[in-house]
């Protein structure tokens, strides 16, 4: 019993530390304008192998890091967001975070006794999912003028469909689910 939880609570402590790391380096990995993120992985990982709350925590400490690179211009978008409404931005930010975390976990728990790779596959899919979902829509809803500006005066959806959904969304999309048989294959090993 003590084992376990010393092993649950390494375990959760590494991924912590990978997601903190994969965030803060997530800006340098670039193909042309495409920014590549590999930072749910480890969260969906956790989820799957921790349970909801695990993935939860994980996304909470993605939402961390991504907070302070708002409050600190690092982010140069999300600094114009937190300047925006810094109450709202930080509610939005941790939101999404904690939200892609714990839904992959519920989806994973749901669909793992009939298939560990279907439901890893599904928890995959759902982190980005949740997480771009949430921010677009807050965007729309809560910070309209900081979206005209990013769109320099274009149309605001395509912006977003292009911007954030081809150039950020689908990328991280595809990063999850080619992730997904090595992490459920991680799962069926443990």
């Amino acid at each position: 019993m003590k084992n376990q939880k010393i092993k649950r609570m390494v375990t959760l402590s590494l991924l912590a530390a990978i997601v903190v790391v994969l965030q803060m380096l997530g800006g340098y990995f670039h193909i042309g304008p495409v920014s590549l993120s590999l930072v749910l992985v480890p969260i969906v990982l956790g989820s799957a192998l921790l349970g909801e709350k695990a993935g939860a925590f994980l996304g909470a400490v993605f939402s961390a890091v991504v907070i302070v690179y708002c409050v600190n211009g690092m982010d140069v978008g999300g600094a114009m967001v937190w300047n925006a409404n810094p109450a709202i931005c930080f509610l939005v930010v941790m939101a999404k975070g904690i939200m892609a975390g714990y839904l992959s976990g519920l989806v994973y728990k749901a669909f793992s006794k009939k298939n560990r790779y279907l439901a890893m596959l599904l928890a995959a899919i759902t982190a980005p999912v949740v997480n771009t979902g949430i921010f677009v829509s807050s965007l729309f809803i809560f910070f309209k003028d900081v979206l005209d500006v990013w769109a320099e005066g274009g149309n605001v959806v395509i912006y977003v469909l292009s911007g954030i959904v081809l150039l950020n969304f689908v990328p991280e999309l595809i990063i999850n689910i080619m992730m997904s048989p090595a992490s459920a294959r991680l799962i069926k090993e443990k």
